[in-house]
């Protein structure tokens, strides 16, 4: 199960409260990861090893769960690439791999925004990259389900989206 949204989104905490309702995998942000790492935020070039590495957490995640929450996906990088570098060559193998994802949860930027060192940008890009990121999603045809509301009622409202699906014999990622 994907979480998308732009920064400051609550797709970490939601991602985090699924994964501990359901005692199920839980794949991080390898982006956050990488900027701590370097002190910065990734270059141009940089992009393409970001989404793989995000991809492969996620394979490797799938492949020890039956359930796994993830707080991102490549289709993020892929519209990051877009935004700061005027770059799409990481989209169509992002929305390929979006595509395998059983169900994608968009955390709606109805949050306060708040800042949280060099990856962030301020409300007025996050709302640019929301409608950026839903209209990525409708031109590839992706499905969503939106989150919105307080962290409370954003896990309700993910807890039932997931219910029909959790039913299911095979739940992936």
């Amino acid at each position: 199960m994907a979480l998308l949204g732009a920064e400051c989104t609550g797709k970490s905490t939601l991602a985090e409260a699924l994964a501990t309702h359901f005692n199920a995998g839980l794949v991080t942000e390898y982006l956050r990861e990488w900027c701590d790492t370097h002190g910065r935020t990734p270059q141009k070039h940089e992009q393409p090893h970001i989404a793989q590495a995000q991809a492969a957490r996620i394979e490797a995640a799938a492949r020890q769960h039956a359930l796994v929450f993830c707080d991102t996906t490549p289709l993020i990088t892929a519209l990051c690439s877009q935004h700061y570098f005027d770059d799409d060559s990481l989209l169509a193998g992002a929305v390929a791999f979006q595509r395998r994802c059983d169900m994608t949860l968009l955390c709606a930027p109805d949050l306060p925004w708040q800042s949280d060192g060099i990856q962030r940008d301020g409300p007025e890009v996050r709302a640019r990259f929301d409608a950026r990121l839903r209209a990525a999603l409708a031109a590839a045809a992706l499905p969503w389900v939106d989150i919105e509301g307080s962290d409370a009622v954003r896990l309700q409202r993910a807890l039932q989206a997931l219910a029909p699906r959790l039913t299911a014999p095979a739940a992936r990622s």
